[in-house]
């Protein structure tokens, strides 16, 4: 087996790999999911013996940065022995973090075992700070769990961000206390423009869309902002707010596009790479895992194969008042 590194062919080394352990969730976000979800059978996700097997073949050929995703993936049976076998490779160094995307209604139970584990960085997905409208966007949440998870995860030492969906009509009036709220907290915050993935049902995609820009326009309104040239591996763009020294993110896939530096894929929970969020190419990998359980040689071929077709961008566009773009599977499939 070599260890040469990964390098795509537009020269960008690979070391973020994102993993998706589960595609089940206990909420239904209207941007993501449709409320009568039909999941995967169990047989077709990788087991967590699989997911350790596929994730050292890629820290073995420099992935750096580990970010387990779902569906949410604390609701993944037993999925603190996939974290707790994770650390060797924090032990050994090779792997400079591992960090997860949850929607929080399992911190509170989870969040000691997750810091003893080396996770010191999560994302909590929270959209808004009023429990009636909480109710709503997530369709099965409730806020007060959530809050109590975010406690636990800060008493427990873990650094957080706050990622929030920006929507059009939902959560514009709550830009300025969501602020205030992660200013008081010592919290990171990120923006997000929403993607056009999957059907979500009734919800109507393009009535949901708030541009960053606008957003961002709303935000110079009362505070100062200036530019950083920060970059944390991931596709967020940085201010720093001058009043207040906070650090604002705005991940905008369909304003400025993103992949000139993106270093990064995706596995989802039935071991298949996705070079792309955007784009629908994809390889099998969980065929070279399981006809070859003692050997990973085969599956190290299948990743350097499928690193050579990543693409050097995506195609989300919604500039035509049509959704350009848009990808059939949901955003709980491939993990964020």
């Amino acid at each position: 087996m070599t260890d040469a590194p990964l390098i795509d062919p537009f020269h960008r080394a690979i070391t973020y790999l994102r993993v998706s352990v589960t595609d089940r969730c206990d909420f239904r976000c209207v941007y993501c999911m449709s409320e009568n979800m039909t999941f995967l059978p169990k047989k077709e996700l990788l087991t967590l013996e699989e997911l350790d097997r596929m994730c050292s073949a890629f820290v073995r050929l420099g992935v750096e940065k580990l970010r387990i995703t779902g569906g949410e993936p604390l609701v993944r049976k037993g999925i603190m022995t996939f974290f707790n076998a994770m650390s060797r490779h924090l032990d050994s160094g090779a792997l400079k973090e591992l960090t997860l995307t949850t929607n929080g209604s399992q911190l509170a139970r989870f969040a000691g075992e997750l810091s003893s584990a080396g996770v010191r960085r999560i994302n909590v997905s929270l959209d808004t700070l009023d429990e009636d409208k909480f109710a709503q966007i997530t369709r099965w949440g409730r806020l007060p769990q959530v809050m109590k998870g975010i406690d636990a995860a800060q008493a427990a030492g873990m650094r957080i961000k706050i990622n929030v969906v920006a929507l059009k009509g939902f959560n514009e009036d709550e830009l300025f206390p969501i602020v205030d709220w992660c200013a008081e907290r010592d919290m990171d915050l990120t923006f997000i423009e929403v993607m056009p993935m999957g059907d979500i049902g009734n919800e109507n995609r393009l009535g949901q869309y708030w541009s960053l820009k606008d957003l961002r326009a709303k935000l110079a309104e009362r505070f100062t902002l200036i530019d950083l040239a920060e970059r944390t591996g991931g596709p967020a763009r940085y201010v720093q707010l001058q009043e207040t020294g906070q650090k604002i993110g705005f991940i905008t896939p369909l304003t400025h596009n993103f992949c000139e530096s993106c270093n990064r894929v995706r596995i989802t929970c039935t071991g298949e790479i996705y070079m792309c969020l955007g784009q629908e190419d994809m390889a099998d990998l969980r065929a070279p895992l399981r006809s070859h359980p003692e050997d990973d040689r085969p599956l190290e071929e299948a990743i350097r194969t499928a690193i050579a077709l990543k693409p050097k961008g995506h195609d989300f566009d919604y500039s035509r008042q049509e959704l350009g773009g848009q990808m059939s599977r949901h955003m709980s499939h491939t993990g964020g």
